[in-house]
Parts: C-alpha cells; structure tokens; sequence
C-alpha cells in the first residue's frame, strides 16, 4: 500500500460506488472500501464519519449553493421566480456528475435506509429554501408552499436526467418540470 498518494476522498468515493454497485451498499464494509482505494480504514476515517457519507457528505456544497441563490435573486422576483432561480444554480452543482449522479441514484433507490435519508436530506434543503425565502419577505404558508414546489420540481427532473443514457441539461428538465407544474396549477 502507497503512504502517500494524491485525491484519497475521491479515490475512497470510487472505490465506494464501484463496490456499492457490485455488491448492494449493505454487504460492502469500510475495510473493503478502504482496500479497493488503496489506504487504510484510518483513512477513510479521516474522510467520512461512515460508509453513508459517502453518499451524504456533511459539507453539502448543494445547500450552500442553494441558500448563496436564495440570496442572490433579486429583490423583484416573485417567490415562484426566486425558487426558478435557485433550480438554475442548484443544476450548475450536477455539471460533470451525471455518471456518479446516476450511480448513487440506483444505490439509494436499492435500499429503504437510504431512500430515507434522501427525503430527510431532501426535507432540509426544502426548510433552507423556505427559511431563505422568509427572509426575502415571503410570508407562510407561501414560502413553505413555493420550497415544496420547487424540490418536488427538483426530484422530478432529477429522475429523468439520471435514467437519460444522454441526459439533458438538468436546469432544462428543472424548467421543464416548473413549466409543468404551472399547467397543473393553472389549467
């Protein structure tokens, strides 16, 4: 085994999704993780709390980047114009991550523990949006509404930009999807 060699998290993430999909995330140990990046369990250790933070990093650069968006639309936009906005900056994340998108997708759609922590996850992005939008003025139930909206919107296109063999841009299918659910509120 290397003492040293460069992109441990990201060789541990391989390592991960490759046996994950092999053998089903429950039969996969962090030993064998380990073993197959090439390091030690003490470095995996170093990198994730467990094997599930794999697939739910602590740091979630999709949270910071969805309340930056929050923030960022301007003062004039509606909170359904606000949460469009969000989608669109919650889509520049997915950029070059179709492949490792779908993966982790059809490990977590494999086991029920982690479809649940996908809706937690999921919950908590839909109470930052919200919070977010509270701040911007928006008064509840609308600010709560337009959060579920638009993470209701993110999942549907989510699904179909990781079942595409050649996905589509994600922020198209996003403003397919909010263009959808408009028709479905205003028949």
């Amino acid at each position: 085994m290397a003492r040293w060699e460069p992109n441990a998290r990201g060789r541990l993430e391989q390592a991960a999704m490759d046996l994950f999909t092999e053998h089903g995330f429950e039969r996969v140990t962090v030993a064998e993780i380990a073993a197959r990046a090439g390091l030690t369990e003490r470095t995996f250790y170093r990198h994730f709390s467990d094997k599930r933070e794999v697939l739910f990093p602590d740091a979630s650069p999709l949270y910071t980047g969805l309340t930056d968006a929050v923030a960022a639309a301007p003062d004039s936009a509606t909170p359904m114009e606000t949460v469009a906005a969000v989608l669109d900056a919650t889509a520049a994340f997915f950029v070059d991550r179709h492949e490792f998108s779908r993966r982790r997708y059809a490990v977590i759609a494999a086991n029920a523990e982690l479809r649940e922590r996908e809706a937690v996850k999921l919950a908590s992005l839909a109470a930052a949006l919200a919070a977010g939008l509270r701040e911007r003025g928006v008064a509840e139930p609308a600010a709560s509404l337009a959060a579920e909206a638009g993470i209701a919107v993110f999942k549907v296109a989510h699904v179909q930009w990781v079942a595409a063999d050649e996905p589509e841009d994600l922020a198209v299918l996003m403003r397919a999807a909010l263009g959808e659910l408009r028709t479905a509120l205003n028949p």
